[in-house]
């Protein structure tokens, strides 16, 4: 089924809008930005490490979505198949930082985030600073299956349909991304 073809079961008449758009209406797609921003916004908050990075994140997701728009068969809403492209530019956006991350000091990520063995603790701060620390040493589709499963309350479904795994590969990453977490918290990272 071509895009032109988008069925009419479409929530809000997000189909017209993507007719508009392939016929040349470039404010129906402003329209279909408006809609979705939210949505795609927050998909990418789990990523970002800033607001500089979110807005680009999602504005890649909305580039992408522009440029590939003819691709979109209609046989899904289009907010879900705008968020499988907003899940691939996040992954894209993982593994770019991953292989920037290479060339920083094994010493700066050693150093510790502070001491988190106060008599109550550590704090809500802390905590969040020695996660960040851990998901930052996780392999780009582990920190993304973490992020999708514990962060965003994702299914195994939900999750193999915004990755593209079978569900199989989605249970068995999601164990061993959980492994590896456990272990870089815990401090004995073999890498």
């Amino acid at each position: 089924m071509f895009a032109a073809e988008v069925s009419m079961t479409e929530p809000d008449g997000d189909a017209d809008l993507v007719r508009s758009v392939i016929a040349g209406d470039d404010e129906a797609f402003g329209e279909l930005v408006r809609r979705h921003k939210g949505a795609i916004l927050r998909t990418a908050a789990r990523f970002a490490r800033n607001h500089a990075e979110l807005e680009d994140l999602g504005q890649e997701a909305f580039l992408r979505a522009y440029r590939d728009l003819r691709s979109f068969r209609g046989d899904a809403p289009f907010g879900h198949w705008l968020s499988r492209i907003m899940v691939r530019v996040c992954y894209d956006a993982l593994r770019k930082r991953r292989r920037e991350e290479r060339d920083v000091s094994l010493e700066s990520l050693a150093a510790p985030v502070a001491d988190p063995s106060t008599e109550n603790g550590p704090s809500a701060q802390q905590a969040r600073l020695i996660l960040d620390r851990a998901m930052s040493r996780l392999k780009p589709e582990d920190r993304m299956v973490i992020t999708l499963f514990e962060l965003e309350d994702r299914t195994v479904r939900e999750v193999a349909e915004l990755t593209g795994w079978s569900e199989t590969r989605v249970k068995v990453r999601a164990f061993r991304a959980r492994e590896a977490l456990k272990r870089s918290i815990g401090g004995d990272d073999e890498r």
